[in-house]
């Protein structure tokens, strides 16, 4: 997983242009909106090969990059 979160701190820096720790709030700080969280989930998806659903934006899922590691376990 290690791969995936380096991937996921390189994705988030093209969008926001800020480095982020893997504990950082991004929803909830509002650094990620809606369309960097759709940019965004496409490219998790580019990468992982999972579907990720409506159901599956919520906050829990995208506002760090642990949250979103654990997401992506679970949808595996």
């Amino acid at each position: 997983m290690e791969e995936i979160g380096e991937f996921l701190q390189a994705e988030i820096y093209k969008l926001i242009f800020k480095r982020v720790t893997v504990d950082e709030s991004l929803v909830k700080s509002r650094l990620l909106d809606s369309i960097t969280l759709v940019d965004l989930s496409v490219s998790i998806e580019d990468k992982t090969g999972i579907h990720i659903t409506r159901q599956d934006f919520v906050p829990e899922n995208f506002d760090t990059i642990e949250r979103m590691l654990d997401f992506i376990s679970s949808k595996k």
